[in-house]
């Protein structure tokens, strides 16, 4: 008798975080990010699905990011305006986005380079994606993306809460464009 088995990109680590990652809808979560491995920031985020996030840094400029699902405002007392971009001329727009999330991790496999978490490897739009999960928990716990101006930024994640009491004018960017 011969058995053919079909490995695919469903396989139970996906399916296990796919399942989880449906059933949230906010996160909350501390963060340290490096910039290209010379740049550390450190700050407290809250991601509301689809595509809206607010971070605080812990720094002496009082940094604060934000998007409303369209635009990502960056604004600190280091300067003397905002930076405003598009939310979907930024890797952001992809790791905001838990149905691409998904989609994409249903047509490929974890990294088994990584023995501590479980690694997704995406490429959309000339933009290459690394998406980290929790092997127990199965929570999204970092990413590494380049930005705008190809910096290799790499976020890792702690403290992390699912499905808290988010006030959706936390995401308003005109408080922060004035």
């Amino acid at each position: 008798m011969i058995f053919f088995f079909n490995i695919n990109a469903q396989s139970s680590p996906n399916k296990k975080i796919i399942n989880h990652l449906e059933n949230i809808y906010s996160l909350k979560f501390k963060f340290i990010q490096k910039v290209d491995n010379n740049n550390i920031e450190k700050g407290e985020c809250i991601i509301l699905y689809p595509k809206r996030i607010y971070c605080e840094y812990y720094d002496i400029y009082n940094k604060i990011l934000v998007s409303n699902g369209k635009s990502l405002v960056i604004n600190s007392d280091k300067i003397k305006n905002y930076y405003r971009y598009p939310l979907d001329q930024t890797p952001l727009n992809f790791i905001l986005d838990k149905k691409f999330l998904i989609s994409k991790m249903k047509e490929v496999e974890d990294d088994k380079n990584y023995p501590f978490y479980y690694v997704f490897n995406f490429e959309y739009e000339n933009n290459l994606i690394k998406v980290f999960f929790d092997k127990e928990s199965l929570d999204l716990i970092g990413w590494e993306t380049k930005d705008i101006y190809q910096n290799l930024i790499q976020t890792f994640l702690s403290d992390v809460n699912i499905n808290i009491d988010v006030e959706e004018k936390l995401f308003s960017i005109q408080k922060y464009t004035n």
